[in-house]
C-alpha cells in the first residue's frame, strides 16, 4: 500500500477501550438493534439504500464471476441482505459476535453468506484483492482510527472493484442551515411520548444517564466521531481513496428519513436538505 500520512495515526489504549465498549454494546443491544434503529430499518431508507448499492454493484469492473462482496461492521445484516439479494457472495464483518451469530441464524441457508470475526483496527486476516465490493454502512463513526480502516478496505479489493461508504453525516449537519433547522422543526413531533416511554422503563438507561453526566461525550451504542470537532472528514476519506488510485465515481448527500418524522414534510424537504452522504469509488 503507498504511504500515506493520513492513515499513519498511531494506536493507543484509548482505541482498544472505545473497541472494547462497542463490542461489548452491540453483543448486548444485538437482539433489539433493529427496533432501536427506526431510522434504518424504515421503508424510505431501505429503498434508497437498495438503489444506492445497485448503482455501486452496476459499476464494478472486474470481470468476476461470481461477485465477492465484504459487509464491513454489518451488524444484523443492513447491508448483508441487500448484497445476498442481488445473487452477490458476502463476508459479513462485525467485532461483536452476537451480529455475526444473526448473519449465520438468518442467511446461512441461502449459500452466499461467510461471517468474519475482526478486531475494529485493520483486515489483517483478509487478504489483498479478494473482493469486488467493500460496503460499510453507519460504521466509520464507530472505528476510533477510520482512516486506517478505509485504507483496508482500499487494500482488499481487486482492481476494478468499488468500495461503498454510507450513512455518515455531512458538514450540513453540523452548521445548520436555515432550511434544515426549519425542517427538523416540522418534521419531528413536539412531544415525543413513545421514547419518553422506552425511557422510563429502560432501567439500564439510568447507568447510561449516568455516565453520560460523567462524560459529557459518552454515547450509549460507542459513537465516537460524532461531535462538531471530532466527526467523519469526509476529504480525508476521499484524499486516502485517491492515494490508493481510486476515482470518485458517485457522491450524494441525502436527508436521512427518520421513522419519528412527519412522511409530509419529509417529502417536502427531502431535496432541500441534507444530513448523511454516500460515497463510490472504484479501484484502477
Amino acid at each position: 500500500m503507498p504511504e500515506n500520512t493520513i492513515t499513519n495515526r498511531s494506536h493507543s489504549p484509548e482505541d482498544n477501550r472505545q473497541i472494547q465498549f462497542n463490542i461489548e454494546i452491540h453483543n448486548q443491544v444485538s437482539a433489539k438493534y433493529e427496533s432501536r434503529h427506526g431510522e434504518i430499518f424504515n421503508t424510505i431508507e431501505q429503498e434508497r439504500l437498495r438503489r444506492a448499492l445497485s448503482t455501486a454493484v452496476k459499476l464494478i469492473r472486474t470481470n468476476s464471476a461470481p461477485l465477492t462482496a465484504l459487509d464491513y461492521g454489518c451488524g444484523t445484516g443492513n447491508l448483508t441482505s441487500h448484497l445476498i439479494s442481488a445473487g452477490i457472495h458476502t463476508t459479513s464483518a462485525d467485532v461483536s459476535d452476537a451480529f455475526l451469530n444473526i448473519i449465520e441464524r438468518n442467511f446461512a441457508e441461502t449459500g452466499l453468506s461467510k461471517t468474519l470475526k475482526v478486531n475494529g483496527t485493520d483486515l489483517s486476516n483478509v487478504k489483498d484483492a479478494c473482493f469486488d465490493l467493500v460496503a460499510t454502512y453507519s460504521v466509520l463513526h464507530h472505528v476510533p482510527d477510520y482512516l486506517r480502516i478505509v485504507a483496508e478496505m482500499c487494500r482488499v479489493l481487486k482492481p476494478g472493484g468499488v468500495i461503498y461508504i454510507d450513512h455518515e453525516v455531512t458538514e450540513s449537519y453540523f452548521d445548520r442551515p436555515k432550511q434544515y433547522v426549519d425542517f427538523l422543526k416540522k418534521a419531528k413531533p413536539r412531544i415525543n411520548f413513545n421514547r419518553y416511554l422506552r425511557l422510563l422503563l429502560d432501567v439500564k438507561g439510568y447507568v447510561h444517564i449516568l455516565r453520560r453526566i460523567i462524560n459529557p461525550r459518552y454515547k450509549r451504542e460507542g459513537d465516537i466521531h460524532v461531535w462538531p470537532d471530532d466527526h467523519i472528514e469526509w476529504d480525508k476519506v476521499e484524499q486516502v481513496l485517491n492515494s490508493q488510485g481510486f476515482e470518485i465515481i458517485h457522491k450524494q448527500d441525502y436527508l436521512l428519513c427518520k421513522s419519528i418524522y412527519k412522511t409530509d414534510v419529509y417529502n417536502e424537504y427531502k431535496n432541500v436538505c441534507a444530513d448523511e452522504r454516500v460515497l463510490i469509488g472504484r479501484k484502477s
